[in-house]
């Protein structure tokens, strides 16, 4: 089917009170991973580009197109998105190839120049009919961004919502990029004071070290975007590393990548499934969790 806005999804989201996932793609197998999960679990899903992984494989152009050809050939409902750019130049150039959002963080940069910075990248998305995605607050791992300890504050995130037009937030409730244990703790009060200070949806960033029954909450409490990347690097480098200690004298690489690819998929799609909290609670399903 068509690309679907990711705006659209955010809104359908947002009205339901249940969560999106937004998963990162490294390369071709992990778009193909998520896009597969999407299809076996029927549930919206957001391919990420990072400028980490557009600098990876050196440029935007061949990942980005690999993963809007996925997205468009699926049956699933599938979103493209620019995710942590801090080079406005690279938010221009994903909106002219067709993606359905930017992401643009300034979260490290003075306040004043962070709303300048992102207004310039939402007037040219919304000329293009793309959403924007901006930041305030730090998440931790990433240099400053999302620092341990920092928090978004609610009266500022609605001035900066208000000043640049931004589409959707990230916001700093507790959470960190990079962690390999699920150990983060999240400030739910923090996050349904935010709910209610602006009117567009929140994101949360580092969801890989947030426990299922915490993302759960999160999403209650008002977070409708959830971002995942480590959490799926890890099962997809688990499950190489389980395959040629087994089969050693493998030299064939689409062999252990093709286990890499299963297993990205399979976690993918449980993830989408504990991300979609309000279905399971309207269909009963839902469980109690200690």
């Amino acid at each position: 089917m068509p690309l679907v806005p990711t705006l659209e999804l955010l809104h359908g989201a947002a009205a339901r009170r249940t969560g999106v996932a937004a998963f990162n793609v490294i390369h071709l197998e992990t778009a193909e991973a998520i896009v597969a999960a999407a299809e076996e679990t029927r549930l919206p899903v957001i391919l990420q580009i990072s400028q980490n992984c557009v600098r990876y494989h050196g440029s935007l152009e061949p990942i980005a197109r690999a993963a809007l050809a996925l997205a468009s050939d699926s049956p699933a409902h599938v979103a493209v998105h620019l995710d942590h750019a801090e080079d406005e130049e690279l938010t221009r150039h994903a909106i002219d190839l067709g993606f359905g959002s930017v992401m643009f963080d300034g979260s490290t940069l003075p306040y004043e120049e962070n709303v300048a910075a992102t207004v310039r990248v939402v007037e040219y998305a919304h000329a293009n009919e793309v959403s924007v995605e901006g930041e305030l607050g730090e998440i931790g791992g990433k240099d400053g961004a999302h620092a341990p300890g920092v928090r978004t504050d609610p009266a500022e995130a609605r001035r900066f919502v208000a000043e640049t037009g931004v589409d959707a937030l990230a916001v700093a409730v507790g959470s960190s990029h990079a962690m390999t244990e699920r150990t983060a703790r999240l400030d739910l009060g923090l996050i349904a004071a935010l709910r209610h200070a602006v009117p567009v949806p929140l994101v949360l960033h580092g969801s890989s070290g947030v426990p299922d029954e915490t993302i759960e909450a999160a999403i209650r409490s008002g977070i409708t975007k959830v971002n995942v990347s480590t959490q799926l690097n890890r099962f997809f480098t688990e499950a190489i590393r389980a395959f040629l200690a087994d089969e050693p004298g493998v030299v064939d690489s689409r062999r252990y990548v093709r286990e890499g690819r299963a297993a990205v998929a399979t976690e993918a799609a449980r993830l989408m499934t504990v991300f979609d909290v309000a279905a399971r609670a309207a269909s009963g399903t839902e469980t109690a969790r200690g």
